[in-house]
């Protein structure tokens, strides 16, 4: 379900849709092994405070983000209040049935 903050511009709700679609395309893909699936599931579990001030430079929500941007990025910031991160991980969990990974 998309979850978006009530203070989001329109771009950065066009930003966390088109990264929740990315997001769920690679949690369907048959070649997404579940250990990659799982460690999304685990980043989506965690609050900010666990995730502390990291930029994640995984190569999935990496190639999302720049997909979804257009521009070239090396990094996202792993904080749910970001639409990028946010709608990635959104989209995995939403792809997979609640009954895998423990959900």
């Amino acid at each position: 379900m998309r979850n978006y903050d009530d203070d989001w511009t329109d771009s950065q709700r066009a930003l966390y849709d088109e990264c929740y679609q990315a997001g769920g395309e690679w949690a369907e893909d048959p070649d997404t092994s579940s250990d990659d699936v799982q460690y999304v599931i685990n980043l989506a579990e965690g609050d900010d405070d666990s995730l502390g001030d990291a930029e994640l430079d995984y190569p999935p929500l990496v190639d999302a983000v720049t997909q979804a941007t257009g521009e070239n990025i090396t990094s996202v910031p792993a904080s749910h209040d970001d639409p990028a991160f946010r709608g990635f991980l959104d989209g995995v969990r939403d792809a997979v049935g609640d009954d895998t990974f423990g959900l």
